[in-house]
């Protein structure tokens, strides 16, 4: 930390955030009587807090957003000159960043060709939602409306979205919740042993024919949509199964169910494609993302379409309702685009995919190392650089390793100055996976300072 801020700013900046900030996902009893964490400064893959103490950040800012690491100037930049010229208008109108970016982005999109631009990942997908409910009473008399949304999954922290929610705890004491959303099983192969009738072989293929069944039991003429994360992040950082992505394409493409992909994590390079769903060779109808598109520069989420879905909002002009009537205020905004368009560049220049890809299998190996000195780590799992480490008790049983031990080693890492996550707030009892995601810019060094982290914490922990 370069020392800008003197002892008295930091002194006043903490009083000041103690007496009037409500932090997100915390409880805030603990700071009548400590300081709360205020982190004053960000370089590469480094963070500074308010007691100048450095951290390495293995989760991005703290939710997978800083993709390519703090304190780039040139998206900083783009943004001032942005913002110099035209910082705002209301997206009825287009913008010279919103036009460039969006001809950048569907570059990296084949199949699909419309990005309609929102605040955040909650409202993007709100906007897929709304999309599918209006074209179901464009087309279907209102009836084929209902949106699939999986166990474990997580899409947002809007009502609209908690009624997508897979996560239990996410979404305890926020009801009641919108009608017409049906859960599906998720798909942790870890854990078939919990799924009634799980097969021990091709159980991809059985945990996509589950989603089926589902549709089946609500009546395919009444189903409109199918909501998936490519990648479950929160709940659990589940990579899916062989064969399972094959099936969810025939089962939607067999009743005609529009596929809404969530990148709000995935998205941008986390798993060392652009997107998550482009491992799988699938057609989805939306992506939505946010985090890792501007990298937390700015705030900017999108909803993007196929030209499929765009043409059902144009197609009788004399219709005054026949078009989506639906606005995002700060979609408007032109420091996102701005932002964005110079975070891609970033992303391009680097080769970020390509070491995305190479640290992630470095730290995939590092952490199944890890494990052959732990046995409380039962399963190692992920892509590129977003990966899990779920904690048992015992490897036969699978039995969960108390959530506060998982905190204790997330706590262990953080005294040591690395920052690491863990699952939180999700799935009743099962809130046991200690989640990584560091910025695609990691390097080896990088990597091995955030295993020593994790082995020395479990061993304190754990013994």
């Amino acid at each position: 930390m370069d020392g800008t801020y003197t002892q008295n700013d930091l002194t006043r900046i903490v009083e000041a955030d103690k007496a009037h900030v409500w932090h997100h996902l915390v409880q805030h009893k603990p700071f009548e009587s400590k300081d709360p964490n205020i982190i004053i400064e960000g370089k590469g893959m480094r963070v500074w807090n308010q007691a100048g103490k450095e951290h390495l950040d293995a989760v991005s800012g703290g939710v997978w957003t800083v993709n390519v690491g703090y304190g780039r100037e040139r998206i900083a930049k783009a943004v001032y000159d942005q913002l110099m010229k035209l910082n705002y208008f209301a997206g009825s109108a287009g913008s010279v960043p919103g036009a460039l970016f969006a001809e950048k982005l569907i570059e990296k999109m084949p199949g699909l060709t419309r990005v309609y631009y929102t605040n955040s990942g909650s409202e993007a997908n709100e906007k897929a939602f709304k999309m599918i409910r209006q074209i179901a009473h464009k087309r279907y008399g209102g009836k084929k409306h209902k949106i699939l949304f999986r166990d474990r999954d997580y899409h947002g922290t809007t009502i609209g979205c908690l009624s997508a929610g897979g996560q239990d705890e996410r979404n305890a004491q926020y009801g009641p919740f919108a009608p017409g959303f049906v859960r599906v099983p998720h798909c942790l192969e870890y854990r078939k042993h919990e799924q009634d009738g799980a097969p021990e072989e091709n159980y991809g293929l059985w945990a996509a024919e589950q989603i089926e069944a589902v549709i089946l039991r609500e009546g395919p003429d009444t189903v409109g949509g199918l909501c998936l994360e490519p990648v479950t992040a929160g709940g659990g950082v589940i990579a899916p199964p062989e064969g399972y992505w094959q099936k969810v394409q025939e089962i939607c493409d067999k009743y005609d169910i529009l596929l809404h992909i969530d990148e709000v994590v995935c998205g941008v390079g986390r798993t060392g494609e652009w997107f998550g769903y482009q491992h799988y060779g699938i057609k989805p109808d939306f992506v939505t993302m946010a985090k890792g598109v501007a990298s937390g520069y700015a705030a900017i989420a999108c909803c993007v379409t196929s030209e499929r879905v765009f043409e059902m909002f144009k197609d009788d002009a004399t219709d005054p309702l026949n078009y989506f009537r639906d606005i995002s205020t700060f979609g408007g905004c032109t420091a996102g685009p701005a932002a964005a368009i110079e975070n891609m560049a970033i992303i391009e220049d680097e080769d970020l995919l390509g070491n995305t890809v190479a640290m992630g299998d470095y730290m995939l190996d590092q952490l199944r190392a890890l494990s052959d000195r732990h046995k409380v780590i039962g399963d190692v799992r992920g892509k590129g650089l977003f990966l899990g480490a779920e904690l048992v008790t015992d490897r036969d049983t699978k039995e969960v390793v108390p959530e506060a031990q998982v905190q204790a080693v997330v706590a262990d890492c953080m005294a040591q100055g690395v920052i690491i996550g863990a699952t939180n707030r999700s799935v009743p009892g099962r809130n046991n996976t200690l989640c990584f995601s560091p910025a695609l810019i990691a390097a080896k060094d990088d990597i091995d300072h955030i295993i020593s982290s994790v082995d020395g914490a479990l061993t304190r922990v754990f013994g």
